[in-house]
């Protein structure tokens, strides 16, 4: 019929380009690393109220030398949802957008150089997540590593782009939440029966240092005065010396001879 041939061919036609595209749409390798926190016991501050510290993802992109690594931040959340097409550097993972209206952005970016594997001994291999203050608020640099604006929570992964094709990911992180200031008002009180048994024994201690310190004073002066009365002596009457008069050489006419 003549209208059945074009339908066959347009069939034939789009079924190759459909092959062509489902690599690029499925053909994203799953790694099996998760990003964690890091545990090196000299490091200090794993988070603070702005960063955090990850490991790097060392023998983990190792059959993937083209490419380039990055750190995809995401609040938690938003993490499901991200689109691994999106390409580092626009409008739509800036992270002087993040994290409204942007909610994952993509940042330290590395080739697998910088990860070396096995790890040299000694080095440690992390990367702290929000350390970068300088690029806070240049939109030139979209990708800027800076400081976390919001405690969380957040996920992180790695993710591997040759060219602006996805080839390889790991797993997301588990919730990542930053430190914040406790606010005296919710300090809890769990402890508060040890806390009023505390406060009463200061009150009673205080009470009694200053009893004992007004009883020294007391005894300080007491003890002046009393040596004051035993050694405080009675003003001497004055010695008057009375002056005599020689009369019998001065008053006498001389003698004669």
């Amino acid at each position: 019929r003549p209208h059945s041939l074009p339908r066959h061919v347009g069939v034939h036609t789009m079924l190759p380009l459909l092959l062509l595209l489902l690599p690029a749409a499925h053909g994203i390798a799953q790694l099996g690393y998760r990003p964690a926190l890091t545990t090196e016991p000299l490091l200090g501050g794993v988070t603070t109220g702005s960063t955090f510290v990850v490991d790097q993802p060392r023998c983990v992109f190792n059959d993937y030398g083209n490419a380039v690594i990055w750190l995809v931040v995401a609040l938690d959340q938003a993490a499901s949802s991200f689109n691994n097409t999106e390409r580092p550097g626009s409008s739509e993972t800036a992270f002087q957008r993040f994290p409204d209206p942007v909610r994952a952005y993509m940042t330290l970016n590395a080739t697998l150089g910088s990860y070396p594997c096995p790890k040299p001994e000694g080095e440690i291999a992390v990367l702290r997540v929000g350390s970068e203050t300088s690029c806070t608020e240049d939109v030139t640099r979209p990708t800027c590593n800076g400081p976390l604006p919001v405690p969380g929570p957040y996920r992180v992964k790695f993710l591997a782009l040759e060219g602006s094709v996805p080839v390889a990911e790991t797993a997301w992180s588990v919730p990542i939440t930053l430190r914040t200031a406790k606010p005296f008002s919710s300090t809890s009180t769990a402890g508060s029966g040890h806390s009023a048994d505390m406060i009463a024994i200061t009150t009673i201690l205080s009470i009694l240092f200053a009893i004992l310190l007004a009883g020294l004073v007391a005894m300080l002066f007491w003890g002046s005065d009393s040596c004051g009365g035993s050694s405080t002596f009675s003003k001497p009457e004055s010695v008057t010396v009375r002056r005599y008069n020689t009369h019998h050489v001065y008053d006498q006419p001389a003698a004669r001879l």
